[in-house]
């Protein structure tokens, strides 16, 4: 009888030669490839379609002048992010495990409460997103759009089964996709190049609209359950059995999370530079997704819209997906606790529909599921910030003392930035603001 020798799978091949790196028998760019994958899939949720309401309204009210708070914005995620993951490959868990692990029932019980409904609300954006792109794209009914977008998601999260390389290469197509779809944009709109350098590096703030808008910018950087999942995901990999190997993994994920997240900020630039091209000059108002759609083929052509949407649906499909993964994790992390990913699809669904069922407006749904995702965004940021600096978890890899003052300082940024969006969105009016 022939004997079936078992092929390694590509996740398992992907195994062998990140330990041949750690090894020290592999190096080069190549080298580093095999670490790709972690930063990519959490910089989804810096291009969800959260952000692209947001950067539109941002571009096309004042131009290129919020184009530093994009940066800053960026450069304070890269810090986040690249804390969560090496709280993961330090400690060999997920910071929801760790949180479970050191705070009292109540406490974890709540904060588990907490980050399912931020999950929820993520999800509700990126999932209506998605929908709206796939329904103006293919002139089809919303809700028509949504299932679409639901079974779409569904088969991506299937390859999640397969292990983590497939999932990654996935994902990061339709990050490429949301890119080129920019790049294209960019060649296509009457961009003032002279003007987006200046708006990088001026920080200049018009009026209170625009510290709104910042704010918003700026509060939804830092998402909670990708904070949440970046720390999961880099165990996915070959773990690392002493410091030495550690410290390389952390090098190597360090430099993934500025390559990913630069990426990500640089298509959260030219949303702000399309918007600003297209519409600021005649056209400040526009504000919602549907009307920057239904604008762009008359001001640019319908290749301009019709990339516009496309770029609209991979960021909705992928980042719906990604955030299906996150509320898994942090379901098991929080409370031990498993259910099948349709499940949770399915659950994590029922709000969006919801919302078009009852006439919601879509856009007032995406600003209120910003708003709940303010409210919950102090309990990873607080947390990481707490186990990255404690030397009885992280040993020597404890932050140093720059980076744990970097932390603290973009923790109150951020923190207080959020309450005056909070503020602001209830009409509660704020001393020294107008």
């Amino acid at each position: 009888m022939t004997e079936i020798v078992r092929q390694p799978t590509l996740s398992e091949r992907t195994d062998e030669q990140i330990r041949e790196v750690l090894a020290g028998r592999r190096r080069g760019v190549r080298a580093m490839l095999l670490f790709a994958g972690p930063a990519m899939i959490a910089s989804i949720a810096y291009m969800d379609p959260g952000n692209f309401a947001t950067n539109i309204q941002a571009g096309s009210s004042y131009g290129y002048s919020l184009l530093w708070v994009v940066l800053m914005a960026n450069l304070i995620a890269m810090l986040f992010q690249a804390l969560s993951a090496k709280l993961g490959i330090v400690t060999g868990r997920n910071l929801a495990e760790i949180c479970h692990d050191r705070f009292s029932t109540p406490v974890r019980i709540a904060m588990w409460i907490v980050s399912e409904v931020a999950a929820m609300a993520t999800d509700l954006a990126e999932f209506l997103g998605g929908a709206i792109g796939l329904s103006l794209l293919f002139q089809m009914p919303l809700l028509a759009g949504m299932a679409v977008t639901a079974i779409v998601t569904y088969g991506v999260l299937l390859f999640e089964g397969r292990g983590f390389r497939p999932m990654e290469l996935i994902i990061g197509a339709l990050v490429a996709v949301i890119g080129l779809c920019y790049v294209i944009e960019m060649f296509i709109a009457p961009v003032a190049w002279g003007q987006v350098g200046l708006g990088l590096v001026t920080p200049s703030m018009p009026d209170t609209t625009a510290l709104t808008i910042s704010v918003g910018i700026i509060g939804a950087t830092v998402m909670p359950h990708a904070v949440y999942l970046h720390s999961g995901l880099t165990q996915h990999r070959a773990p690392a059995r002493n410091d030495f190997e550690r410290r390389k993994l952390v090098r190597f994920s360090n430099w993934e999370c500025i390559i990913a997240l630069a990426v990500a900020g640089a298509v959260n630039i030219a949303m702000v530079v399309m918007a600003s091209a297209a519409f600021h000059a005649g056209h400040p108002e526009v504000a919602e997704i549907e009307t920057a759609y239904h604008m762009l083929t008359p001001l640019l052509g319908g290749a301009a819209a019709a990339v516009f949407l496309v770029s609209l649906m991979a960021s909705g499909i992928s980042s719906s997906a990604v955030g299906t993964m996150a509320g898994q994790m942090i379901m098991q992390g929080f409370v031990g606790f498993h259910i099948p990913i349709w499940v949770r699809r399915l659950v994590t669904m029922l709000p969006a529909f919801a919302v078009v069922l009852f006439g919601v407006n879509t856009t007032d749904a995406l600003l209120y599921s910003q708003v709940v995702l303010s409210f919950a965004l102090p309990v990873p940021m607080i947390a990481l910030v707490m186990f990255t600096r404690n030397r009885a978890i992280m040993g020597d890899f404890a932050n140093g003392r720059m980076t744990d003052i970097a932390a603290i300082v973009g923790t109150i940024v951020i923190l207080c930035l959020n309450v005056i969006l909070l503020l602001q969105t209830f009409g509660i009016p704020i001393p020294g603001l107008g």
